[in-house]
């Protein structure tokens, strides 16, 4: 399975603060944004990886995080010139994503939940169409709401409904058989002039092809694309991370876990940020699980 963050767009809603730097390089806790998507496509065992943004920003994601390989995948960029919707990404990415399967984060979209990677690891497992995750919030008209049948399939989409028929939200996480990139094509521009995802989720839906996975109690959907809602993660994964002694989308922590490095590299890694608590914590690990 290939994967894709989509980091595009020029951060609107954060203005003035990203009117010179990309909202997925600021800061979220101790980490930059992009890390959090990147750690989930990481967790789901994908290591082929392409970022997709703003021509401007490309310098400072390579700067960042490279080619990849010091965590032991595979990173490429492409342009998004201009925010032309989510499902842009799979025309974007066509080449990428070949006749493999994908699987598609946006680049504000924050994760955190016990045993997030063998829920992300099943779901990639029986991928059969298109799986969905489905998160319950108490303001349902405010996203996209997903209804399912008691087997859990998906059985309905609707945007912002007026009245919704659940609670529970769309999150910005999708996997997709390689049909994805056709369907992409093929669709028309909305109101807005976006080729919109609920408009590919509409095909598999049609295909009955379209799986919901419930992410329920014990995790969280966090959204960081406004001052408050990046406020607000940043307490959340402080919190987190204070209380239980574990970073959250520690890149070299993830990535010697999943055995796409070994403690060696990984303490390579924590030295080199050594002055930081974050280096010194990867450091750590490294030490602890050559012990």
């Amino acid at each position: 399975m290939k994967g894709i963050i989509l980091a595009g767009g020029s951060g609107t809603r954060l203005h003035p603060i990203t009117l010179a730097v990309s909202k997925h390089l600021l800061p979220v806790g101790d980490k930059p944004m992009i890390y959090y998507p990147l750690s989930v496509l990481m967790l789901a065992g994908i290591r082929d990886i392409l970022v997709i943004c703003a021509p401007v920003d490309v310098p400072a994601f390579r700067r960042l995080l490279g080619d990849g390989s010091q965590f032991g995948v595979r990173i490429d960029y492409a342009e998004q010139p201009e925010p032309n919707g989510i499902a842009e990404a799979f025309v974007i990415g066509a080449d990428h994503i070949a006749s493999d399967d994908v699987a598609l984060i946006l680049g504000d979209n924050l994760f955190h939940g016990n045993a997030f990677h063998a829920v992300l690891r099943d779901a990639v497992e029986c991928l059969d169409g298109c799986v969905l995750f489905g998160y319950p919030v108490s303001d349902p008209e405010r996203y996209g709401i997903g209804e399912t049948d008691e087997a859990g399939r998906l059985i309905s989409i609707t945007e912002k409904p007026a009245r919704p028929r659940s609670n529970t939200a769309i999150t910005g996480l999708y996997l997709y058989d390689s049909d994805v990139v056709d369907i992409a094509k093929n669709l028309r521009p909305s109101a807005r002039g976006e080729l919109e995802i609920t408009d590919v989720n509409q095909v598999y839906l049609e295909r009955q092809a379209a799986r919901l996975v419930q992410l329920g109690r014990g995790f969280a959907w966090l959204d960081a694309g406004t001052p408050d809602s990046l406020l607000q993660a940043g307490h959340y994964m402080q919190t987190i991370e204070q209380r239980q002694g574990v970073r959250v989308a520690c890149l070299e922590e993830v990535a010697l876990r999943m055995g796409f490095i070994d403690a060696e590299q990984c303490y390579r890694l924590g030295d080199r940020l050594s002055k930081s608590p974050y280096g010194r914590y990867v450091m750590a690990t490294a030490r602890e699980f050559r012990s």
